[in-house]
Parts: C-alpha cells; structure tokens; sequence
C-alpha cells in the first residue's frame, strides 16, 4: 500500500520529471494544493482531483489512507520539490503510523527555477560558497535569523516573503548596504512570470509598482552580477 508524494515544479508542466509525469498518467486519484497549483495544468491526467486548499491534515490523511486500502493509485501533489516547506513530514509520520507506505519525487524547486531565468549561479568562486533557504518569521515562525545569515558572504534565498519585500530590504541593507543586488521572480517557469531586478535600496519600491504580493522568489547576493574567480573546473 503506497502513496506518491510529486514535487510538481515551480508550475511549468514540462519541468515535471519524467518518473513524476508517469505517476500522475496512472493515478486513480490526484490531491493538489490549489492555491499554488491551477487545475488546468493537470487537465491531461485523468485521475479523480481534490483540490487540498482548506482542508485539515486529518482529512488529507484519512482521504490518502481510504483510498490507498482500495486498492487506488494516489498521487499527493506538492508545489516545487517537497522537502522545501512543503509540510511533507507531518503528512508522512501520519501515514506511517497507519500503515501507508510513502514514496518521495523530488521536483523542481521555484529556487532552481528562478536561478535558471536569471541564468545566474547560486553558488560563484569567491563570492558566495554557500546558499542560505529561508523564510521570514511570522504567523508560524517565531525566529527566522536574517541578520545572522546576511552577515555570512552567502547567497540569501527568501520563498514566502515577498509581502515583506520592505521590511526584508531594511533588514539586510543594515548588514550588506543598500546597493547589494536583489532579484526577485514573479511564477518562475509560467506564462505571466516576472523578473524584478534591483538593489536593496529600490527593490521594495519596485516590487510595489508591479503589484506582487506572493508567488514570488527572494534571491540576494553578488551572484547576481555575475563576476567572479574563475572555476577550477576548467582551470
């Protein structure tokens, strides 16, 4: 008895991986997060889908569990790569304790996604060794510890922020100074996705004009500029 848990990607149907895309052509039953996902980019699988906006974790794992003991093909959507605030764990511990297998398919991550649109590195010899994923405090957060990682030479990466764009930019402009850069990508990978470039000084503002709220990816650093040591790769 099994349950598939899909990263379905940053929304772009053809970055799903193949395995994924196999999955979902075969399931009896698909349960998407339709706050982030629009039914229409599941419109070619023909398996019955609930859409799993509002509902509770208990109702999400007794709908999962009914269906797998029926002998049905379950396939639980997860937006980009699910172990990236996806709440994959609290679903899976509760599967497990009642028997239900659960299989992982990594996804594309909006990060990744976001990074490829910008054609830009996280990670460049001599200016950032290291990519920090975070989000900022808030209803479910009591600490989110910006200021510790912006003073470490790293590439921040902020998801689920965006509606605090202002409050972000002051934060790490004290540390890193008004003129660090900023990127910030509107639904990576879709056919509306919009790329905002700017400093922390201006992002905020910019941001605004566009109207974004949320969908969005936070990416600071130097990498932005895309200068750097030469890779030993090809040395």
């Amino acid at each position: 008895m099994k349950v598939y848990f899909i990263g379905f990607g940053p929304g772009d149907p053809e970055l799903l991986t193949v395995k994924a895309y196999k999955i979902l052509k075969q399931a009896d039953l698909i349960i998407y997060p339709g706050s982030l996902i629009d039914e229409r980019f599941l419109e070619e699988f023909n398996g019955k889908k609930v859409n799993s906006y509002g509902m509770k974790l208990e109702d999400i794992v007794e709908l999962i569990e009914s269906n797998v003991k029926a002998g049905k093909v379950v396939a639980r959507i997860v937006s980009g790569d699910p172990s990236i605030f996806s709440a994959l764990n609290e679903q899976i511990v509760e599967l497990e304790k009642r028997g239900i297998e659960c299989e992982v398919i990594p996804g594309v991550s909006s990060i990744f996604s976001a990074s490829a649109i910008l054609k830009t590195e996280l990670t460049i010899p001599s200016v950032s060794n290291a990519v920090v994923i975070l989000r900022p405090a808030g209803r479910t957060l009591d600490k989110d510890y910006l200021e510790e990682f912006a003073r470490i030479p790293c590439t921040l990466v902020i998801l689920l922020g965006v509606d605090k764009i202002e409050e972000i930019a002051e934060r790490v402009g004290r540390i890193r100074g008004r003129d660090e850069p900023v990127a910030v990508v509107y639904h990576a990978s879709r056919e509306d996705e919009k790329v905002i470039r700017g400093t922390l000084g201006d992002i905020a503002e910019k941001v605004k004009k566009e109207g974004i709220r949320r969908t969005a990816v936070i990416i600071i650093g130097k990498v932005l500029e895309r200068k750097g040591r030469r890779s030993v790769l090809y040395a």
